[in-house]
């Protein structure tokens, strides 16, 4: 209110008004982290002058939130494709009646997300040892937890971190796939689930196959392997002595083959198989072909003798030890039975005839079961000679 004086005069009153309006203020706003892809949490703006507006600039747009706004910030889904943590720093500053106030800061913190990098798998044999598995992520800082569906493999039901070898077990007779899955966590943000595979392999089998004995020059059995429940199983196999006839080695079964034996004793081969499916390998079983030789019989000498005179007995010879012999005689005049066994007997030869008669034997080696070639000779049995009685004479 002025009142002017002057000269002892009072005048009119005159009024102004000077308005003196608040700072506006702004609270202090909670700061957020949030993972990607994840919605952050709706921040309402307050201060003490009534009808206050916010006005607030975000600094990075990529998270999802616009370059500025007025007012309340609504819930938003945070964006960060990278691999390491994005701050984004939101100034507010308050507006009352044209006047402004102290700004105030806080940050969305978005975390990305984190993923497993590691191989797919890995297949083992029943009994093997497996590879570790070292999990990794791009995102520096994630930690690993898993769970696998099949513990029969050897593996526990879960746990933490990476996977250390471990003997891997298929008992069964079907390959067995264990899967693993992984979770990856970095910054409290868990990242898609992983899997990870082991497939464990069964171990194939094959039955015993019976040991064979044959003679020079004879075909063997046949071998067929078998006795696997492992489907697809296949059959290798070697042999340690080709003199047999059997070559050094071989896949699938053994057809049959002819024997060899050109010494004079016994010799084997040791057939040693394998068998194989999905890349494991069985118990091996082995097999002796044993092949006997051929008994070879000297061949004795013919002989010639004299009617009532004793001929002397044939020693039978062979290149093989053990050997026996057969004989036969195709003329039983000549003195000497039809047949026999071992050496040839002597025996008083007899030929009533007036001409030599002649006696075949025929001798035939045998050993171990083995028969040899035959070998003859021959007896020729002279007569024994006469005279005719002349007439007597009277002259």
């Amino acid at each position: 209110n002025v009142t002017p004086t002057a000269n002892g005069c009072t005048g009119a009153t005159s009024s102004f008004t000077k308005t003196v309006n608040p700072t506006p203020t702004v609270s202090s706003v909670t700061s957020q982290a949030v993972c990607n892809e994840n919605a952050t949490t709706s921040v309402s703006f307050s201060g003490a002058v009534s009808g206050t507006a916010f006005n607030w600039t975000n600094t990075t747009t990529s998270i999802g939130l616009a370059a500025s706004g007025t007012g309340t910030i609504a819930s938003f889904a945070a964006a960060n494709t990278g691999t390491t943590p994005v701050v984004a720093t939101i100034n507010v500053t308050p507006v009352a009646n044209s006047c402004t106030g102290s700004s105030t800061s806080f940050n969305f913190t978005v975390n990305p997300t984190p993923a497993v990098t590691s191989g797919s798998g890995q297949a083992v044999c029943n009994t093997a040892a497996t590879s570790a598995v070292n999990f990794t992520s791009s995102v520096s800082g994630t930690t690993y937890s898993w769970t696998n569906t099949t513990i029969s493999i050897g593996l526990a039901a879960s746990g933490t971190g990476d996977i250390a070898s471990f003997t891997a077990s298929n008992t069964g007779s079907t390959i067995v796939v264990a899967t693993v899955n992984v979770t990856p966590t970095a910054n409290g943000c868990a990242g898609p689930v992983f899997a990870y595979n082991y497939t464990v392999n069964p171990t194939p089998s094959i039955s015993s196959v019976s040991d064979q004995s044959v003679c020079n020059s004879a075909s063997t059995a046949a071998v067929t392997f078998g006795g696997s429940a492992v489907s697809g199983t296949t059959y290798s196999w070697t042999n340690n002595n080709t003199a047999i006839g059997l070559g050094a080695s071989g896949s699938g079964n053994i057809p049959s083959f002819t024997a060899t034996n050109s010494t004079t004793s016994n010799i084997a081969g040791t057939v040693t198989a394998t068998p194989s499916a999905n890349g494991c390998a069985g118990a091996s079983t082995s097999f002796v072909i044993t092949v006997k030789p051929t008994p070879v019989l000297t061949d004795p000498a013919d002989r010639a003798v004299c009617n009532n005179v004793v001929a002397t007995g044939v020693v039978l010879i062979s290149n093989v030890a053990g050997t026996t012999f057969t004989w036969a005689n195709d003329n039983t005049g000549i003195g000497l039975a039809a047949s026999g066994v071992g050496n040839v007997p002597a025996f008083v030869a007899t030929n009533a005839s007036g001409t030599p008669i002649l006696g075949n034997v025929t001798v035939t080696p045998t050993a171990a079961g083995c028969v040899g070639a035959n070998q003859t000779f021959v007896y020729t049995i002279n007569p024994t000679p006469s005279v005719v009685t002349p007439v007597n004479q009277s002259v």
